[in-house]
């Protein structure tokens, strides 16, 4: 699929990786000088500087984007279902 779409560029994958996937075109990734970047979010490196922007109302907009407002001591369970991909969990906005 990559081969089918891209001439060049990029790919990048960042966050949280869902598991094994099956194997990728390398030969074709390297014919078409594709670059591939992957790691985990480097959530503590960003908390001291993001969270005082977060702590006075909505300044990101995402009270409108998130699919399920939850309490904080409801994330295990959130989690679950956001994984299973149970009742509409997408994006799920906790609060502490």
């Amino acid at each position: 699929m990559v081969g089918a779409f891209l001439e060049e560029g990029d790919i990048s994958l960042s966050g949280v990786y869902g598991g094994m996937a099956d194997p990728l075109p390398m030969m074709t990734l390297f014919d078409k000088q594709i670059q591939l970047r992957m790691g985990q979010a480097n959530v503590k490196r960003w908390v001291p500087e993001i969270m005082p922007l977060l702590m006075n109302g909505d300044p990101l907009g995402v009270d409108g984007f998130a699919s399920h407002h939850l309490p904080l001591d409801a994330a295990p369970e959130a989690y679950e279902k956001f994984q299973k991909k149970e009742d509409g969990f997408v994006k799920v906005l906790l609060q502490p």
